[in-house]
């Protein structure tokens, strides 16, 4: 005669009770306590539980931020934001006229709804007269991205781009034109300098290079900050129309740098 199988005794959960305590840190709060073996066990302090839980997430989000800018540096050959502008912030920029203080507000508006920005992928052309303080804005987005939060951004001039992928095309290159490339494309943030600085027809190379880059973007929905001397009549020519219209694609911020250059001063 076959035997039936033995069947799992019901085994009723621990009952669980509250008991006033007191957390020297948050005050009073509901102390849960469950006999396990004739082993009483207590909770701690909801608020600590919290506060921890947010910390270690904080963390492990600030450790995966600092593996992604080693990643990027790496390919790049060097760091996100050169040394000369490690400094640059949007609290050491020196806003003496309206337009100045106009530009500034923009510029932290952008970073304070950035979470927003990285879902629309919005974009920011600071446009105008040369020494006027848009590369220090510039950068003092990306630095406060860097800084203070868990984004990854990237500072660099056209030419220093085209420079480092010329480079790669020398057969001992470590580095290929796609790692550039890539590593122009994965940040949270790209903020590009002087375009157009030359003032003279770009290269096919210069053009077909600043598509790569910005359609990369584009198609990543991760948005860039352009930075040049060029007046809006030409930017166009400067990057390709096709660049500009992908900047343009949900709703492109232009600020305009019309006050005379100060360059040499603070804030410049």
């Amino acid at each position: 005669m076959r035997s039936e199988p033995a069947k799992p005794a019901n085994i009723a959960p621990a009952p669980v009770s509250t008991q006033p305590a007191h957390c020297d840190k948050h005050g009073p709060f509901d102390q849960s306590v469950v006999v396990i073996l004739d082993r009483e066990l207590r909770g701690g302090c909801p608020e600590c539980h919290r506060i921890a839980n947010d910390e270690r997430e904080e963390r492990q989000k600030a450790q995966e931020a600092l593996t992604k800018r080693m990643a990027i540096s790496r390919k790049l050959g060097d760091a996100l934001i050169p040394k000369r502008f490690e400094k640059r912030t949007l609290a050491n920029y020196s806003a003496e006229n309206e337009g100045q203080r106009k530009a500034l507000s923009f510029c932290r508006h952008y970073v304070k709804v950035f979470d927003e920005i990285a879902e629309s992928g919005r974009c920011m052309v600071l446009i105008g007269k040369p020494g006027t303080g848009k590369t220090h804005l510039g950068v003092a987005i990306a630095n406060e991205l860097l800084h203070k939060t868990s984004r990854t951004a990237v500072y660099r001039t056209v030419g220093s781009i085209l420079q480092a992928i010329r480079a790669t095309y020398d057969r001992h290159s470590e580095r290929s034109e796609a790692d550039i490339l890539s590593s122009l494309v994965t940040p949270d943030l790209l903020v590009l300098d002087e375009v157009g600085v030359s003032k003279e027809q770009p290269s096919d190379f210069e053009l077909t290079t600043l598509f790569a880059i910005i359609n990369g973007r584009y198609e990543q929905v991760k948005p860039s900050v352009v930075i040049s001397n060029l007046g809006p009549e030409q930017l166009p020519v400067a990057m390709g129309e096709r660049c500009v219209d992908r900047l343009r694609e949900g709703g492109m911020i232009v600020v305009p740098f019309e006050w005379e250059s100060h360059r040499g001063k603070e804030g410049v």
